[in-house]
């Protein structure tokens, strides 16, 4: 964590609040915090998704990797080890455990992943809801191949890896024509290219629909990004636990900013 990263996060520590739900007044928010923030998973899941970590996490194979985003800020060499992406670019187990119980409750009827890097989150999404399509998308060819390998060892059969630009994937989405539950957008960490996603998304959401975007406080960049989205139009709420921030439709709610411990 660099040193603008790092007063950042002392900031967020001092004055976010409701660890627990304590003093909160809208009872979904409270629902949110206390349970399923608060959520444990199935243990078989977690071990199932840890193990394929621990298993990328000792692969020397490399891979060229293509970075059609603001690339990784801890790799710079495009050639790659397994073990670097398992290490710095998939979601650690306390988020992936996160999206399990957000998928959980919202998942339903499908879940749309922007950044499948190794496929960890899409993992814990896929069994946090087994009756949503988890459909994950990666723009890197070889990283997809590694994540396939990932996915057809755990045997989920509710997921749907695409692979190609983001640019070009979403018109395929959005013929499918489906609303989507729950929205994880964890890829091209630039303001731009996140606010066209996120726009992509609240055109096909419904009130129910929850979009968690990862890394906001990351970059200038991307916490420009996330005051915007704050301020869309159609948004009545957020949430933000520093490393990612949710955001809500609900209809009928009074728009709040909330900064949660997490």
């Amino acid at each position: 964590m660099n040193f603008s990263r790092a007063l950042k996060f002392l900031n967020y520590h001092l004055f976010s609040r409701h660890r627990k739900g304590y003093g909160i007044h809208s009872p979904f928010i409270f629902t949110l915090i206390s349970k399923i923030f608060r959520n444990k998973i199935d243990p078989d899941v977690v071990l199932t998704v840890e193990s394929i970590r621990k298993k990328n996490l000792s692969d020397t194979r490399t891979i060229n990797v293509l970075d059609l985003g603001a690339g990784s800020s801890k790799m710079k060499n495009k050639t790659r080890s397994v073990s670097e992406i398992a290490r710095y670019s998939s979601v650690p187990r306390k988020y992936g455990a996160l999206l399990a119980s957000m998928a959980a409750e919202f998942g339903k009827p499908a879940i749309v992943e922007f950044g499948t890097s190794l496929g960890m989150s899409a993992m814990y999404m896929a069994s946090g809801c087994p009756e949503a399509v988890v459909y994950t998308m990666e723009g890197c060819p070889e990283t997809a191949r590694i994540a396939m390998e990932n996915l057809n060892e755990v045997g989920l059969k509710n997921i749907k890896l695409m692979n190609g630009p983001f640019e070009v994937l979403l018109p395929e989405l959005k013929k499918m024509n489906f609303r989507p539950g729950l929205v994880f957008i964890d890829g091209n960490h630039r303001e731009e290219p996140l606010m066209k996603y996120f726009n992509a998304m609240a055109d096909i959401s419904v009130s129910d629909t929850v979009v968690v975007i990862d890394d906001i406080h990351s970059s200038e960049e991307m916490e420009n990004a996330w005051g915007k989205i704050k301020q869309h139009e159609d948004v009545t709420f957020t949430v933000d636990i520093f490393r990612m921030g949710m955001v809500f439709f609900r209809e009928g709610m009074q728009h709040i900013d909330y900064t949660i411990r997490y």
